[in-house]
């Protein structure tokens, strides 16, 4: 969790800033004349801890989509850092480049060793630039699949973590074939015989989180969201503005608990009060239960078993209507 001095809020953060430079303020002052502050600041500490508790029960959806982009929020390398011992990052799709948007490799989680891959968004203007903001190449795609390949090799469980605003949309990814590469991903995913986990730890959009989201089990943070579109460029279509994104964000359900209670995703995962970005090590160990959790679960279903679970489910996905054989010959 970033420092005070580093710390950035949102618009409904303001309260907690508010009570966050009272601290500051009284530690300044305390240093200065030689008073002894504690008991007032463990008090404002507490009030702090209210306040992340009773903003996290009140958010909007659109609200959960700027929690879910805050810029001190944990990303993939972050939680395997946290969660996992012994990490060994895996390079390139042996066939164009390495593309820094999407990584992963092996790792331990709790001595059992998994294939952790994601994307990867950067901490500040010269990273983000260099991880693309998350936004993966067919390249990208391509080593994420290799990986995966890789994993089935030596029989290892996949863990995938989801946070990208898309795949990237450039003329060149489309020239090195970004829809088949997706799509590829897609095919593979289905037929791995190893488990595969899920989880959509900040923003999931469109075929970008497709990409390497199929799995036996899918699983959503809290504050999360999951969408074939963002809120801006569904406004954008709608209303030729993104004056509306409030309105898009609603309307479009993406939210953890509507994702759920759609059946895309098995298990909402808690967060810290007030978001993951509070406490990157309760974040990171309340993802790993889950995620260990899972892993009992699924792990000794047979492949053949598993396959057909994962086809069954994601083919019985989304809402439709079969017409009677009368009205189909009319």
């Amino acid at each position: 969790m970033p420092r005070n001095a580093n710390r950035q809020f949102l618009d409904f953060e303001k309260p907690i800033k508010d009570l966050i430079d009272e601290i500051e303020k009284l530690k300044h002052s305390g240093e200065q004349k030689k008073i002894d502050y504690t008991e007032q600041i463990q008090k404002l500490e507490e009030q702090i801890l209210e306040r992340r508790r009773a903003i996290t029960q009140s958010l909007t959806s659109w609200q959960k989509v700027q929690l879910s982009r805050h810029p001190d929020r944990p990303y993939t390398l972050k939680y395997i850092e946290k969660m996992t011992t012994n990490f060994v990052e895996l390079f390139g799709d042996r066939n164009v480049k390495d593309d820094k948007a999407m990584v992963g490799g092996f790792a331990q989680i709790e001595g059992q060793t998994c294939m952790f891959i994601g994307q990867q968004k950067g901490i500040n203007t010269k990273t983000r630039q260099m991880r693309n903001f998350g936004m993966a190449n067919p390249e990208g795609y391509r080593k994420a699949l290799r990986l995966m390949r890789l994993a089935e090799k030596f029989n290892k469980p996949i863990v995938t973590l989801i946070d990208t605003p898309g795949a990237y949309p450039g003329l060149e990814a489309e020239e090195r074939g970004q829809g088949e590469a997706i799509a590829r991903n897609i095919y593979e995913m289905i037929r791995l015989k190893v488990p595969v986990i899920v989880v959509i730890i900040g923003e999931g959009a469109s075929g970008g989180a497709l990409g390497i989201g199929v799995g036996d089990r899918i699983l959503m943070m809290e504050n999360a969201w999951y969408t074939v579109i963002s809120p801006e460029n569904c406004s954008t279509i709608l209303w030729r503005s993104w004056a509306q994104k409030e309105i898009a964000a609603e309307q479009l359900k993406l939210t953890a608990d509507y994702m759920k209670s759609f059946g895309l995703v098995d298990t909402i995962v808690p967060e810290p009060a007030g978001g993951a970005h509070w406490d990157y090590d309760e974040a990171a160990q309340l993802l790993k239960a889950k995620i260990l959790e899972t892993l009992a679960e699924i792990r000794n279903i047979p492949a053949t078993e598993r396959i057909d679970d994962r086809i069954e489910k994601f083919g019985k996905m989304g809402h439709w209507e079969e017409l009677p054989v009368a009205a189909q010959a009319s």
